[in-house]
Parts: structure tokens; C-alpha cells; sequence
């Protein structure tokens, strides 16, 4: 069956090239238009886009379906589409457009986190299990029926840049279990069942730590955020991200936000009476370093907030 692959980061790039190399017939790709990046704002194109280049296959590119991109997408004569973060809503035009419709690849457990920042999410509420599910695209947001999923449990340290991966690694081996069942024509799908939650996509203000709650809320914060958009708070009125942390049983004084090396551990008092341990931080304009290189070079008499 032929197949027109919709999607634009590095992840969908990932599951992109992955489909390939198990022998699906990818006939094109569609992907957002070429971004500037950076500080020196290069106009480059998406990671999709760069693996379909070295894959030899014909790319659309486009950050709105119009009549004319709805041609393009009509003369790769693609049956069926699978879509992993393409970043553009489809119309009922576009879904009615292939006669097998669109299959999306989401990062989650549907109908739990839906949209756009599903493994960030799950992160930052305390989940200890996600998984990545495989549903056909109707008019609504991650609403429609399931082809298949697959859990996954969510490890203690994990980072959404490291849950992001595997979750990556299981979706080529879902998209491999399932897709031969739409080839045959031997399947059926099944309907959303649960309390549906929605993950929309993290601000730099959801980011901001508060340290009146509980180590444990910020440690799963700052792993969330990681690597976008990055924890962070304020150290003597300047930006300063805290690239990773840990709960740890220390209560290092009475002030919250106070900072104190602790038998070679940087701590700061948070909430109900918990410690978090700076592992990684980095200061305002400066790069990204051990808490302890930090706290050596900072006089540290004022609190985080």
C-alpha cells in the first residue's frame, strides 16, 4: 500500500526513516516549510524533510493545506496516510482525500493527553506509565477510533527527551505490528474509552519553578521541561535553568529557596519541608555545569526563587 508520510522534528524524522527501512512503500512526504533557526536564524529545513532528502523521496512542503497543496498530495497517488507531529490540522477534505484515510502515531495512552505535548505532560503530573497509540484522524483533536497501542512504563529519572526516544523505538515497532493489518484489510478499530485529559504545548512561564511546592513536584518539572523549554527560576534577579535534579531526604534551613552544600550536595528547601538536589544548572549567559562548579563560583547568599 502506498503511503504518504506526514510529519516535521527530529521524532517523526526518526519514525520516517524507520518505516522505510521495514519496507513500507513511503511514495512522499509532507512537512512543515523551512524555519529560521538559531540565534543567527538560518533558514533551514525540518528534520523530516532532510531524511526524506537522503531517502530520495519527494517532499511537500506547506504550513497550510490549499487547493494547490491538495493537488500535490492527490498526484502522489498514496492510499494511506501516517502522520507523527506534521503541526498542521487536517480538514475533512484532506481526511477524505486518501482512500485508506490517515493513521496518527500520538505519544500517549488515548484518550489521556491529548494534543500537543503529551509526554511533557505526563511527566510533570506524576505518571509512572505512558505509552503511544495508533488512531485513525477524524475532525476532532486525537479523537478518533484506535488501530492499536502499546504502554510503556515511564522510569524514575526519565526526561521527556528520553521518554521522547523510546517512545520513537516503540512506535516504528507499532506502526510494523499494525500496518500489515490495513494492507489485508483484517482489522478493526475501537473507540475511545476513559476520562479524556488534554496536554497543551508548555510556556516559558509554565516552565517557572515554583520552590513553595514540593521537591518531588519540582523534580518532575524539571524533568519534563527537558530539553524544551527548560526549567528555570531566578538567581539574584537573572534567569537560571535548572537542567536536572533530584528529591533527596535533607532539609537544608528554614527559608524556601535557600541554597546550602550538603556532604558535596547543592540542596535548596522547597516546599512541606523537602530538599531537591541541583545536579545540573546553568546560569544566566553561561554554559551548562555541574551544580557543584556553580556553587564554587557563586557566593550563593541569596535564595532561588
Amino acid at each position: 500500500m502506498k503511503i504518504l508520510f506526514a510529519g516535521t522534528p527530529e521524532t517523526a524524522a526518526s519514525v520516517l526513516r524507520g518505516l522505510v527501512a521495514s519496507g513500507h512503500e513511503v511514495v512522499a512526504v509532507l512537512t512543515r516549510e523551512d524555519a529560521f533557526v538559531g540565534r543567527k536564524k538560518i533558514l533551514t529545513p525540518s528534520s523530516v524533510a532532510q531524511v526524506a532528502g537522503e531517502l530520495g523521496l519527494p517532499v511537500i512542503k506547506a504550513n497550510v493545506i490549499n487547493a494547490q497543496v491538495q493537488q500535490q498530495l492527490n498526484e502522489t497517488g498514496a492510499e494511506l496516510g501516517i502522520i507523527v507531529a506534521y503541526g498542521v490540522i487536517l480538514k475533512k477534505a484532506i481526511l477524505d482525500l486518501l482512500s485508506q484515510g490517515w493513521f496518527n502515531l500520538h505519544y500517549s495512552l488515548l484518550p489521556k493527553y491529548r494534543g500537543a505535548a503529551p509526554v511533557q505532560r505526563a511527566i510533570e503530573f506524576g505518571e509512572s506509565e505512558t505509552g503511544i497509540t495508533l488512531f485513525k484522524l477524524d475532525e476532532g483533536m486525537d479523537t478518533g477510533p484506535i488501530l492499536g497501542s502499546l504502554p510503556v512504563v515511564i522510569e524514575e529519572n526519565e526526561t521527556s527527551g528520553d521518554l521522547l526516544k523510546r517512545l520513537t523505538s516503540l512506535g516504528i515497532t507499532l506502526l510494523n505490528q499494525e500496518l500489515p493489518k490495513l494492507y489485508s484489510e483484517g482489522f478493526s478499530l475501537t473507540e475511545q474509552v476513559g476520562e479524556a485529559s488534554y496536554a497543551n504545548k508548555p510556556s516559558r512561564e509554565d516552565a517557572k519553578i515554583d520552590f513553595g511546592k514540593s521537591a518531588k513536584e519540582i523534580s518532575n518539572l524539571v524533568r519534563a521541561f527537558n530539553p524544551e523549554p527548560m526549567a528555570w527560576c531566578l538567581y539574584k534577579d537573572e534567569p537560571f535553568r535548572v537542567l536536572s535534579a533530584r528529591v533527596v531526604d535533607v532539609i537544608t534551613g528554614p527559608n524556601i529557596g535557600e541554597i546550602n552544600n550538603v556532604d558535596g550536595r547543592i540542596v535548596v528547601t522547597c516546599g512541606i519541608g523537602t530538599g531537591l538536589e541541583l545536579l545540573e544548572v546553568q546560569p544566566n549567559s553561561k554554559r551548562a555545569m555541574s551544580s557543584q562548579d556553580w556553587y564554587r563560583g557563586s557566593d550563593h547568599q541569596e535564595v532561588l526563587k
